[in-house]
Order: C-alpha cells, then sequence, then structure tokens
C-alpha cells in the first residue's frame, strides 16, 4: 500500500533550542524528593465520572492517533524512548481532583518502571511520571469546550509544550486544524506542523479509517509522510510479499524458456 506524501514541510517556525527557551517554559521534571514527599492517597481521587466521548467520530480519531504510534514505535521512536499516549485520561499537574481531560496526550521519556498499584495508572498523575505531557490534542464538537480559550490558556499555564486543536466541523469559525508551541508562556501557531523535539508532526489526510472515509489528523514525519496504522503496515506487507512473488514467477519462466529448470 502506497502512503500518502507531504514534502513542502518546512521548519522555520519550530521552537528555538532548548539553551534558548526560558527556564519556566522547559518541560517540567520532579525530583526525586518532590516525587516522594506528601504522596496522596490516590485511591480517594476521582479519575473518572463515566462521562462518554462526544460522538463516534471522536472516538474513531482518538484511536487513530493512539495506535498509530504503539503500532509502528520503530517508524517514529528508533531510539525507544519511553512514552504514554492516551485519549481521555486525566492527567493531574497536582495532588487535587480537578484534571485536564485532552482528548489525546503524549507524554515521552516518562517514568514507567515501578509505577506501582493500579491506582496510580488510573489517570495520568504528573507526580508519578515525573513530567507533564510534551502534547494535548483537543478534538473540537461544539463551541462550548473553550478549546481556544479557557483550554488554551490552561495547558500554557501548565506549561505543556504543545497543544493541538482539530476542529474537522468548523465549529469555531476557524482553521480546521491548527498546533501551537509553548513561548514566552503563550501558544505561538507553528505553521510547519512539526515537533522537532518529539520526532513527530501532525497533518490533515482524507482516506478511509474504520470504514468512515472523511479528513483525519495524522501523525507524519519530518517530510510529511504518514505514519501508517497498523492495518496499512499489514497491507503494505502483503503487497510486498505478494510483488516478490511475482518477480519469483517471471524469472523461474524466463529460465525454463531458456531449458533451465529453476531451483523451487
Amino acid at each position: 500500500m502506497s502512503i500518502p506524501q507531504h514534502t513542502h514541510a518546512t521548519h522555520e517556525h519550530s521552537t528555538p533550542p532548548p539553551e534558548q527557551i526560558p527556564a519556566e517554559e522547559q518541560i517540567r521534571y520532579f525530583t526525586n524528593e518532590e516525587l516522594t514527599a506528601h504522596i496522596p492517597d490516590l485511591s480517594t481521587l476521582i479519575t473518572e465520572d463515566d462521562t462518554p466521548v462526544d460522538n463516534l467520530f471522536s472516538a474513531k480519531q482518538q484511536r487513530l492517533l493512539v495506535e498509530t504510534l504503539h503500532g509502528n514505535v520503530e517508524l517514529w521512536n528508533p531510539s525507544r524512548r519511553s512514552f504514554v499516549v492516551d485519549a481521555n485520561v486525566g492527567i493531574f499537574p497536582v495532588p487535587k481532583n480537578t484534571p485536564l481531560v485532552p482528548d489525546v496526550f503524549l507524554s515521552m521519556d516518562v517514568l514507567t518502571d515501578d509505577i506501582g498499584s493500579i491506582h496510580t495508572t488510573r489517570a495520568y498523575f504528573a507526580w508519578v511520571y515525573g513530567k507533564m505531557p510534551e502534547l494535548v490534542i483537543e478534538i473540537v464538537s461544539n463551541r462550548k469546550g473553550g478549546e481556544m480559550e479557557r483550554k488554551h490558556r490552561e495547558y500554557a499555564r501548565q506549561h505543556i509544550p504543545y497543544y493541538a486543536v482539530f476542529d474537522p466541523m468548523r465549529e469555531l469559525r476557524g482553521e480546521i486544524f491548527q498546533l501551537f508551541a509553548l513561548y514566552h508562556g503563550a501558544y505561538t501557531p507553528l505553521q510547519d506542523f512539526w515537533m522537532e523535539d518529539l520526532n513527530l508532526g501532525l497533518r490533515l489526510w482524507h482516506g478511509v479509517y474504520e470504514g468512515e472515509e472523511t479528513t483525519w489528523l495524522r501523525w507524519c514525519d519530518a517530510h510529511g509522510t504518514l505514519i501508517p496504522t497498523t492495518a496499512e503496515s499489514r497491507d503494505y506487507e502483503k503487497q510486498r510479499a505478494e510483488q516478490e512473488r511475482q518477480r519469483a514467477e517471471r524469472l523461474a519462466e524466463q529460465l525454463r524458456r531458456l531449458g533451465i529448470t529453476p531451483d523451487v
């Protein structure tokens, strides 16, 4: 299967190198003392309220973003950095019952060893994983979510480096997709949609996923080439195997015409 290409990505709007980023805007890591001091009773925190996702499209879009990264780690994460990517999971910056709940989030270089009991993995507790996520993604389904207002301010206040807003129905009367990077305490639009320190980009793609043809938000590499889903990777391998079989058959036929019995 041929994966669509997108080759006009540039990096002139990417975030500055770490040494140029003010200290207060760099990723917040916790010290060992902070991690072990005053750990709350996690069993008392409400980590879910049984509220369903907005709609079936949002659920599919979330699965597309999550399963792609899990299914093709070697393509986008060759150094095998530890990561957590998930959907509709509460992010607790501090031990209190007011989590952030993005549609999708990605956190790199997390503390995944010896996380502990089921209580510590029911939500993304920043003091357990050692840091806040690098990226949060919101999928707009109506005008009540506050994606460009309340959430925009809150994610910036928590020093999350990247914030993406996908508005497939243009409910907010703006761009269908926007990606922001934190700079000087506020989010600045990234025109190339590339996140250098994550080795990932985001782009729009019109195609079929789980039987639905529409415009989706997809992960891509620096050249805009899509990171394939698990199904796409399987289709590609089947196609390559079939091409190899046909090539072998053509070679065998040529040998037979020359009076040579090919090895089977």
